[in-house]
């Protein structure tokens, strides 16, 4: 039997980097409106811990065909969870959406067991390998190397003075901080007047997180990434591609298909044999660092772009999200030749929802 848990602050969890906080309202209310999706990866037995068992009794009523026999218990429900106790013997692991400090704390506090949670020092490891800096400089720069049609530089910068210094050749750049959940803490760069108006955003970023990530502007064509999982034994499994869309840098919907469907897609711009070649590299690379450090599924969000000739280029590695994505909850779907293509989408119009929809394969 294995505990669920979405936690969908984890990524401001990182940042914050406290036992205890107040996530954002928003981060909030996804959490108790979302907090079914354990359901669609989860096995039969397993346990999804929610905010509100009622709430995501009644979503999970629209997704029967999708989800798995799963039982449903509140963390708030302090005799549910002395329920849960009992069992400890059969609990095989815990899986949260992403481990930071502020779930272990939860989960510590509900009594579940401390030998599957990870301690302060494991936890301080796994913050830094999260970070932006840490795959900019183990992951990323070896990637591009392996080929010509790969692009992408990241640079990490520690003070405003020095900040200042790389922006002021007049090109466009993005600045991300070390840490920060999907679209946010980005801050795009291309005139003087940019500069001026995120100058304060930039100072608190180094001011509370230590420095800033610089990274040349690219023009996007298309948004891809490679879900992997990285297994008790340290190797590090490829899962499948990702194929998603995002508003204004913040993710909207994953395709939900065969992989090779999803390479074709891929393959109107690039060849799958470069894809292959940064898959296996990201595998090589990865294993040794991850090896006895992190445990579970990983993402690695990637972008098509254009080169000032026009020629299509691969960006191997805009990030690297050490925790479940919605990659992975796409992949969890069943898929055949014989289905149709589908969209998996969480949407909000006062309250978040998710939806499944068939869309057309161009």
């Amino acid at each position: 039997m294995k505990i669920h848990i979405f936690n969908p602050e984890h990524d401001i969890a990182l940042a914050t980097h406290v036992k205890r906080f107040t996530a954002p309202h928003a981060a909030r209310q996804l959490r108790t409106e979302m907090g079914f999706l354990p359901a669609l990866w989860a096995k039969d037995g397993d346990v999804v811990l929610v905010d509100d068992v009622r709430i995501a009794t009644r979503r999970l009523c629209h997704l029967r065909q999708y989800v798995s026999n799963v039982r449903l218990v509140s963390l708030n429900d302090k005799h549910a969870m002395r329920h849960l106790q009992q069992y400890v013997d059969e609990i095989d692991s815990i899986e949260p959406w992403g481990w930071d400090p502020v779930v272990a704390e939860v989960l510590t506090k509900a009594g579940l067991p401390a030998s599957l949670i990870p301690n302060e020092q494991q936890l301080l490891d796994l913050r830094d390998i999260s970070s932006r800096q840490w795959a900019s400089t183990h992951l990323l720069p070896v990637v591009v190397g392996i080929d010509d049609r790969l692009v992408g530089a990241s640079s990490y910068v520690a003070n405003i003075e020095e900040l200042s210094r790389v922006l002021s050749d007049g090109g466009k750049y993005v600045l991300k901080a070390p840490w920060s959940s999907s679209g946010r803490g980005i801050r795009y760069i291309s005139t003087a007047d940019h500069w001026l108006r995120n100058q304060t955003w930039a100072h608190n970023v180094i001011e509370r997180q230590g420095g800033i990530m610089v990274e040349p502007y690219y023009n996007k064509v298309k948004d891809l990434g490679m879900e992997f999982s990285v297994h008790s034994n340290g190797s590090v499994v490829y899962d499948g591609l990702s194929m998603f869309q995002t508003i204004n840098g913040a993710y909207s919907g994953s395709i939900i298909d065969t992989e090779w469907s999803k390479c074709a897609m891929i393959e109107r711009y690039i060849p799958m044999g470069l894809l292959e070649k940064v898959k296996d590299k990201i595998c090589a690379v990865l294993q040794p660092l991850l090896a006895g450090r992190y445990q579970g599924p990983l993402g690695v969000d990637m972008m098509i772009v254009t080169s000032e000739t026009g020629e299509f280029l691969l960006h191997p590695c805009v990030e690297l999200n050490l925790r479940r994505t919605m990659g992975h909850v796409a992949l969890s779907f069943d898929v055949s030749d014989a289905m149709p293509r589908r969209l998996m989408r969480i949407y909000y119009t006062g309250k978040y929802h998710f939806r499944v929809s068939r869309v057309k394969k161009t």
